[in-house]
């Protein structure tokens, strides 16, 4: 379901974070293919997710461009990101209401929706590819797992159906066969629709094992481009992950 010739998202020598100076992202430049699933690896403090939060307006960026679809997004507000892009973002750490119910966090991955039909349907096919999730709708999210929690985090950003799910950390804490499961569901989504995804993970290896391509990042730059197994066979890419590959 991928492409390899047209990209949905291009990000073009990008500075971003903090200030001018100090950027914690010192010159990034990717593609996402539409239909791709992309990962972007890298030792902490490399600068991922400052990109990601970038690429959604949730940093500065003081140079570069990021462009979707061809349009010129640079510096775009979240809330036009999620309207007239079609962007949903998971940030790395906790994002859900404590004190809502399991339902009505994940209703608010629809809160620019008017149609509360359409709401309700979104929510059901959302509580399909997570029926943990259904289990505690009435629940408030604070009082479920922390694995829950990342779980109803992912299915909010679903709800939107988007063209791009930007996903930073999902993976991180979960057990492995948690996260083997929520990793075999993206690739199921991306198989059966579409979906476009950049991911951000510090366990670079099952990431990129379900990632068509990957980049490394260290020190605020790309360093290595490839599909996922290149990325993991790479002596380069090894020595900078270290124990993250395991």
């Amino acid at each position: 379901m991928w492409s390899e010739t047209r990209p949905l998202l291009e990000v073009q020598d990008l500075r971003a974070g903090r200030d001018d100076r100090n950027a914690l992202v010192r010159g990034a430049s990717l593609h996402v293919g539409a239909g791709e699933i992309v990962s972007i690896v890298g030792p902490p403090s490399a600068g991922k997710s400052t990109l990601l939060m970038a690429l959604y307006g949730l940093a500065p960026t003081h140079s570069g461009r990021v462009l979707f679809d061809d349009r010129d997004i640079t510096n775009i507000r979240p809330r036009e990101a999620l309207r007239s892009a079609g962007i949903t973002f998971v940030p790395q750490g906790g994002s859900l209401f404590p004190g809502m119910t399991v339902e009505e966090n994940l209703e608010l991955g629809m809160y620019l929706a008017r149609d509360r039909h359409l709401v309700r349907a979104r929510a059901r096919s959302v509580y399909a590819l997570f029926p943990e999730l259904s289990e505690h709708a009435h629940t408030p999210a604070g009082s479920i797992s922390r694995t829950e929690q990342r779980i109803l985090e992912l299915g909010r950003a679903l709800m939107w159906t988007p063209r791009l799910g930007i996903l930073d950390g999902v993976l991180e804490g979960l057990d492995e066969q948690v996260a083997t499961s929520i990793l075999a569901t993206l690739q199921h989504l991306n198989e059966e629709t579409g979906l476009t995804l950049l991911m951000a993970e510090q366990s670079a290896r099952p990431c990129l094992t379900a990632s068509h391509r990957g980049y490394l990042m260290e020190a605020g730059r790309q360093t290595f481009e490839g599909h996922g197994e290149e990325l993991l066979r790479s002596p380069a890419v090894n020595q900078s992950l270290g124990a993250t590959l395991d």
